[in-house]
């Protein structure tokens, strides 16, 4: 794997996140296309846990359109940080909003989610145990926007912990006691379901 001081000559894929962001600030759009499609997977487990529920079409939109926010963003990145906490802090940010803006269609999708639905993949398992796609979403979507955010970054968008702190901006045994408590509930919320099916 390429380290970060790689000369321009390089395969863009080769390159690492350092160089292509220098590259994306200098206004070159396809350095910032190889950063989209390097971080686009997490971001977009990210963005549909954190939302809780909705269609994957949706997390398409909300990534999207916090990939264009990233970019305008750009001259504000810190040089030196990792770039994957700060992009899926936007990400998530972008997916709250989107949360905040659907209103009562929410209420209705946890019904559905709750009958069911289509398998996202397999990080919701790796980082709770078997239940369904649909389960999970319903109990993430009966979370607090705070602890869906934690357990979205920690476990879909795979940062570790200290990256978990940088993208929300708190100490790192911050993050280690939130997650335990996001996890705890969403425990809770997976019991309740399955209390009621």
């Amino acid at each position: 794997m390429a380290g970060a001081h790689e000369h321009d000559g390089n395969s863009p894929d080769d390159v690492h996140d350092d160089v292509l962001v220098a590259r994306a600030r200098r206004g070159d759009t396809a350095a910032f296309g190889v950063l989209v499609g390097r971080h686009q997977r997490a971001a977009l487990r990210t963005a549909f846990a954190v939302m809780g529920l909705g269609s994957e079409s949706e997390a398409e939109d909300v990534t999207q359109e916090a990939f264009v926010k990233a970019f305008r963003a750009l001259p504000r990145f810190r040089e030196g940080l990792p770039l994957r906490p700060w992009l899926m802090q936007i990400v998530a940010n972008e997916a709250r909003n989107r949360r905040r803006s659907r209103g009562r269609r929410e209420r209705l999708a946890v019904r559905a989610a709750a009958m069911g639905g289509h398998d996202t993949g397999s990080a919701e398992e790796l980082a709770l145990g078997a239940v369904s796609a649909g389960e999970l979403r319903a109990a993430l979507a009966g979370l607090e926007d705070r602890d869906r955010t934690v357990i979205a970054l920690r476990y879909f968008a795979g940062l570790t912990e200290a990256e978990t702190a940088t993208a929300l901006d708190v100490p790192a045994g911050t993050v280690k006691s939130r997650l335990s408590r996001a996890l705890d509930r969403l425990r809770t919320q997976l019991g309740d379901a399955g209390e009621r099916s």
